[in-house]
């Protein structure tokens, strides 16, 4: 897929860079777009994200994206905090965020034996009433799959994000590993650094139909 088709939002986040190679490995070739002017009509959109939720949509915000972002009718997949920005609001700053999604981000609790930041390799569950294991976006990945996770914040299923659940995993609570609702996905794990799982996943957002 050819940067005409495929736009990559820098939102300031330090995973920019493995992202954009991570889609050179599939033969995909993203254009990067830093503000609205930039963006255009490309026919799939990705908004990675590492850091912390209010200052990445302070970001968005400053360079129109969020707006852009908001109207965009493409397929749009948010990575890690781009992923939780495409719900309502974060706990992280309490700050409001794209609002394309319900439901609000939340510190992980931790426990006994679970550090926060959950940092590590987790297995993924599709989630069948979700319509997990018929979604497209997750076709080749295995029930039980690993991935790669990194974070502190994250979407927890309940009754508000049941239904945009595609997959979740679990660290001392459940919370979404991978979401969709309409042309609207996430992915709470780092795909650019999770193997064959990753690189599958990132190659099924591009054979999604726009």
């Amino acid at each position: 897929m050819s940067g005409d088709d495929l736009a990559l939002i820098d939102a300031g986040g330090a995973n920019l860079g493995s992202v954009r190679y991570a889609l050179k490995r599939i033969d995909a070739h993203p254009r990067l777009v830093r503000d609205a002017d930039e963006l255009g009509e490309p026919a799939r959109i990705i908004l990675p994200g590492v850091g912390a939720a209010a200052p990445s949509m302070a970001l968005l915000r400053a360079r129109g994206l969020d707006a852009a972002l908001r109207n965009s009718q493409v397929p749009l997949l948010g990575v890690c905090v781009g992923m939780q920005l495409l719900f309502e609001t974060s706990s992280e700053g309490d700050v409001d965020c794209l609002g394309l999604l319900k439901g609000r981000v939340s510190k992980l609790a931790g426990g006994p034996g679970l550090r926060v930041p959950h940092m590590g390799w987790n297995r993924l569950r599709k989630r069948i009433d979700g319509n997990g294991d018929n979604s497209p976006l997750l076709d080749g990945i295995d029930d039980g799959a690993h991935a790669y996770f990194v974070h502190s914040y994250a979407v927890l299923v309940d009754d508000e994000t049941a239904d945009c659940v595609l997959a979740e995993s679990d660290h001392g609570q459940r919370f979404a590993a991978v979401v969709g609702s309409g042309n609207r996905y996430g992915a709470q794990f780092h795909p650019e650094r999770s193997s064959a799982a990753g690189l599958r996943l990132l190659d099924n957002f591009l054979k999604l139909p726009a």
